[in-house]
This record gives C-alpha cells, structure tokens and sequence, in this order.
C-alpha cells in the first residue's frame, strides 16, 4: 500500500489541477461591429426609406441589383450587387490567395477565432435575432432558436472536439502489411463554396463557414437574393473575428447575386454546399461535373411526424405545434406529414386545433405576434393552392390561427396556421413540400401501415416518431427511408452537432455538420509507413522478382492461403510448403518465411 498511495496523491492533485484550470475563463477580445446602419431606427430615417413593390411573376426584373425589403412591412432595405462572373472569380482568386497562408494555422488560433464569435454571439443576440426577423419575417423567438442555439452548439462542438476529427487517424493494417503503419491525414482542400437558403441567414451562413475555416480552407458563400441584407451585415462579425485573430485578409467572401453568380462560383471552388430546392441541386451537381468538384446537396423535405396511441399526448401536440410551425414552417427540417394513430387521431386534432387557434400572426416587430410573415413573394399564393387541392379531393380545415393588426404597412406576406383533416396521399399537400404553416393530419392503424406511408415520398431528409414504447419507437424510425431521426423528439438530431446531417433521394447527398460534415472539407489521404524503419523494409521476394520465376505463380498461391486460410492449421500448413531461403544466397535475395510475413507489398 505504500508504493500505490504516492501515486494516488498525485492523480488526485492532477485532476484537482485539471478542475481548476476549467473554471479559469480563457481570455477572449471582444469586437467591434459597426451595426449603426442596420438598426431600424437608424434606417427609418433614411430618405430612401419606402415601402417596396415588388414585381409580380412573369414580369421583368432587374439583374444587376439584388433589391432587399422586410417580408412583414415590405419596407425597403437598399440593394447589394449582383456580381457578374468575372467579379466572383476574382473573390475566389483572393479567397485562394489567403487560404495558402491560413492553411498553416493553427488549431488554438482557429479555436479563438471560435470564441471570439461566440463571445460575440452571446452578447449580441437580440442584434443577430432583429436582423434575421427584419430580412426574413420570422418572430425573435424563432430566430433565438433556429439561428443562435444552432449556431452556439456547432461552435461549442467544434471547440470540444473538432481538432481531434481533424488529426491523423491510425487504421487497421491486415495480414500482409503488419510491419507497416496504416493512417487517415485530413488537409483542407483549399476553397469551400456554398449557395445557401434564406430561411436562417445567420446559421446557414455560419454552418458552412465554420467547418471550412476551422478545417484550414477559405470560404465563398453566395447568399439568398431573398436574404442579402442579413446576410451581408453578418459578415462583418466574421471579418471583424477573423482580424482579431491575424488571419489573412479575404479569407472568407460573401456575394451577392442570382443564377449566374451561384453558377460562376460553382466553377471556380474546391467543394460546393448547396441549401435549396431539388430542381436547382440539379443544376448545381451538371455545373459542377466540369470540374469534378465533390458536391454536398440539402435540398429540403417532407418530414413525417408519426404518433402513436401510447403517447403522452399534451406534450406531443405541444411538440407537433413547434415542429410545423416554427419560422412560420419555413424550415427544411420541418414536419410537414402527420401520421397519428386512428385510436387518438380525433383527441389528437382537437388539441392541435386548439394551440393553432390561439395563434397571432403579425409583423413580428410591431408587437407580440406568434408567428411572423412567409419571406418569399406569392409563397402564400402557392400555400393556399395546395390547401385548395386538398380540400378539393375530400380534405377539411378542422382550425386555421388568427391575423394580428397587420397594420397599413404591411402587405399580403403572411399565411394563417391551417390544420388539414381527411387527407390522404392523392392530394399535393402530402407529397409537395410546402414549406409553410400547414399540418395535414392522417390516420394509421398498424406500424406496418404508416412506415409504408412514410416512405411513400419521394423525399427522405427526416423523421420524428412518437410512442410510449422507446423500443417500438425505435423500430419504426429504423425502417424509414431518411438521413435522420428523432425519437420521441423533434429535429433534436441537429442540436448534436456530433451528428451528421444531410438526407436521400431528392432531398440530396453528402453530409454537413458532424464530423462527416467536418471531414468532407478535406482532402482525405490514405498514408502507409514503416512501423520499424530502417530495420524492417519491403523486399520483394525472389520467385516474384523480375524476371519472375517459372514457380512465381505457386509461391504466390502459398502465400496468399498462408494470408488469408480459414484456420490458423490451414495457414500453418501453407506456411510450411513455402521454400525455406538457400544458403549462401544474399539476405536480400532469399525467401525466408519472415520475408513472406513481412516483406510482400502489391
């Protein structure tokens, strides 16, 4: 007992250390951000301050400009540039530029940049939450949750845990290479470019630039026309960041534009990131087959909601409310398809009808409104078509929320929360993606029955399902055809940062997030070395030197059983009918068996 209490003592005082040392906050700078033109106080000032009246479709619009405004009051925000593609070449030029310099950083500079973004995050979030609300019509609470947690856990995430994703990774060598050392290198890839969605243009702009900066790359990220003015304020907060730190200048771009901009810049990366409809993905992924860039594509969903009869049911409808209509349901991650067991199905609608009632929708900053504006034009048009052609094959409004005082400066940009009884899969609103405030609601009666109903999509990004049995759960959300599930939960897969996300079939490929979303922004090498250089090197063994010998073929297949036979008799076997080195013969041309184990290399 004498010799261990010593050692003891010590790991005691060593974890003691380790304790204190993480209740010492790190030191972090704080910047500085000019955000004096963005404040609506500021902007209602302006002499160009109007309402803006957008063109409606079919008519011409301008291509040089990418005209900004507020989804709820329809207030003009200014105009960002559509940059030609000569102009988004010469962005990716600089991009490239500085991306040879930061790709010799290291992991504690690319840390602190981290903090210093968080730092700034947690002191400003009524700042980042007011813009998103303004550019995007979402309510401050949606914009905390979608925009700020998100955000938050991929950079606590990646400050726990991303330099250890990043570093060499030692594989298994098999049989015929055991005096070798087998491992995965991780080097950026040099620029990162992504076309993201406008729904969260705080997070979509952050997710994609945080993987790649914290991998060693540059990045290039083409905002949402539908989100340019947010999109380009946050970029002060990086640059800002990133100057702090001593990071080259250009690192990281955003642009502004339309098609041509985003397919300018898919010719000119090193990877692209796409967040956007199937139809465009398309486009991206022909783009990108010039120049053979690997390509990761999120291109939405039609995510079921599956509740069984043994639920708790006053928090799963509490649940079911937040999932369809969070950001005014304007989230690829959404549900849009509830599948609610024909036990508790008339319980189940009744209660959801009356969270959907008492909901307000309104300019989110005008007062206390629930649930904001829809941020594209004529969105509610194509919403209420498909509660049309519901309705039209058999379908019933069974509640619908409420309209604020939306007030004379507001226009037609907002769609009232719709629960849907009575449907079924002939209508477009269980196939199509809605993307809005809308709960269609459908009846199942065995577990069989709704995964055949689930994966009747032709989307597959995720999934939420519900059950008082965790097991059966369990078993359901496995037979779903999707990139994610949630058990007994919704769209929780995403605050794990850990986790990839990503889906199938026209919701697209590839992962980000995770360390699969972290990997994919580097160049993957495969590296074989010596484990006991220079005292064990490769020889190749006699009978297969060239020229080969007339028995090379015979050595070979005693090799190959001496590798790989079924039993270890078997290979001893093999091993023995393999010819012992003659004497006399120099040691690097015999063929002993420590040769044959150690020393054959294909």
């Amino acid at each position: 007992m004498a010799f261990w209490w010593p050692l003891l003592v010590l790991a005691a005082a060593y974890a003691l250390c380790r304790l204190l040392l993480l209740l010492i906050p790190p030191t972090v700078p704080s910047i500085d951000v000019d955000a004096s033109d963005v404040l609506e106080e500021a902007n209602q000032t302006k002499e160009d301050s109007f309402i803006y009246i957008p063109p409606r479709k079919g008519k011409a619009t301008q291509s040089d400009k990418v005209q900004c405004y507020e989804p709820a009051t329809m207030k003009y925000l200014g105009f960002f540039p559509a940059l030609t593609p000569d102009e988004v070449k010469e962005h990716v030029g600089q991009a490239r530029k500085a991306q040879k310099i930061w790709a010799k950083s290291s992991f504690k500079q690319r840390r602190q940049f981290l903090r210093i973004l968080l730092k700034y995050i947690l002191e400003h979030q009524d700042l980042i939450c007011e813009i998103s609300s303004r550019d995007t019509g979402k309510t401050m609470v949606d914009a905390s949750l979608g925009e700020i947690m998100t955000t938050c856990e991929k950079i606590t995430w990646l400050l726990d845990e991303g330099e250890k994703w990043l570093k060499p990774e030692y594989r298994s060598v098999g049989r015929s290479m055991l005096h070798k050392k087998a491992k995965v290198e991780f080097y950026p890839l040099g620029v990162i470019g992504a076309i993201v969605s406008w729904n969260y243009p705080f997070h979509n702009v952050f997710n994609p630039m945080l993987a790649a900066i914290f991998s060693g790359n540059a990045a290039v990220i083409k905002v949402s026309e539908h989100a340019s003015w947010s999109g380009c304020f946050y970029f002060r907060i990086i640059q800002a960041a990133l100057a702090a730190v001593g990071a080259p200048d250009n690192l990281v771009h955003i642009i502004t534009g339309f098609a041509e901009t985003g397919q300018a810049l898919v010719s000119s990366i090193d990877k692209i990131i796409f967040v956007g409809s199937p139809g465009v993905g398309r486009m991206i992924m022909q783009r990108a087959s010039q120049t053979l860039i690997p390509v990761t594509l999120e291109l939405g969903g039609k995510d079921a909601f599956i509740v069984c009869e043994d639920v708790d049911l006053s928090n799963v409808v509490q649940v079911a409310a937040r999932a369809a209509l969070q950001s005014s349901g304007q989230n690829c991650a959404g549900a849009e398809r509830f599948y609610v067991h024909k036990d508790i199905y008339s319980t189940f609608v009744s209660q959801v009808v009356k969270i959907v009632k008492s909901i307000s929708v309104g300019p989110p900053l005008s007062g206390r409104y629930d649930m904001g504006a829809i941020c594209m034009i004529e969105h509610s048009e194509k919403l209420q078509s498909l509660v049309n052609d519901a309705i039209d094959k058999g379908a019933e409004i069974a509640g619908r929320g409420s309209f604020g005082n939306l007030g004379e400066d507001a226009v037609d940009q907002f769609f009232p929360p719709t629960v849907l009884v009575n449907v079924n899969h002939t209508m477009k609103i269980m196939q199509e993606e809605a993307f809005g405030p809308i709960l269609p609601i459908m009846k199942f009666s065995s577990d069989e029955e709704v995964v055949k109903l689930a994966n009747d999509s032709k989307y597959g990004l995720g999934c939420a399902v519900f059950s008082g049995n965790q097991k059966r759960a369990i078993k359901i959300a496995s037979q779903l055809h999707c990139g994610v599930a949630a058990i007994n939960d919704f769209a929780s897969s995403y605050m794990c940062q850990s986790l990839p996300f990503g889906g199938v079939k026209d919701s697209g490929f590839g992962r980000f997030a995770g360390v699969e979303g972290l990997r994919a922004c580097c160049l993957v090498k495969a590296v074989v070395e010596d484990r006991w250089w220079p005292y064990v090197k490769t020889m190749i063994p006699k009978p297969i030197q060239y020229p080969v010998s007339e028995h090379g073929f015979e050595f070979q297949e005693l090799l190959v059983e001496t590798l790989y036979g079924l039993s270890v008799w078997d290979r001893l076997r093999s091993l023995s009918r393999i010819p012992m080195p003659t004497p006399g013969r120099r040691a690097d041309e015999q063929i002993g068996k420590s040769s044959v184990q150690n020393s054959v290399q294909m």
